[in-house]
């Protein structure tokens, strides 16, 4: 599965949640994560997506390590079957295998 698959799947399960995903550019500070979710009630988390079974970079890592001792939540995604447990860090459940209005059927492969 392709990078972008699953980040379309992300994006499409937060939305389906009531929240927004936008992709997260940083001018002049390299290794940030690919994307911004931000959900109801101001909660944020950032999330790195990979092709299957790929590693962050070592910036990248240093920048989920800044972004941590922040407070804020890092994922590093890079299966599909993964994004119901980045959800369930903002009391969001949703079965990749069952179609409905919640996930909106987006994350079954």
């Amino acid at each position: 599965m392709l990078e972008k698959t699953i980040e379309r799947k992300l994006v499409n399960a937060v939305k389906a949640a009531g929240g927004m995903c936008p992709k997260f550019v940083s001018p002049g500070m390299d290794g940030m994560p690919d994307r911004i979710v931000l959900m109801p009630g101001g909660r944020i988390a950032f999330v790195e997506l990979k092709a299957p079974g790929k590693k962050p970079r070592p910036l990248q890592i240093h920048r989920h390590e800044q972004l941590r001792s922040l407070g804020f939540e890092v994922f590093v995604l890079d299966r599909s079957e993964d994004i119901p447990f980045l959800m369930a860090v903002f009391d969001i459940l949703v079965d990749p295998a069952v179609p409905s209005a919640a996930n909106n059927g987006s994350l079954s492969d």
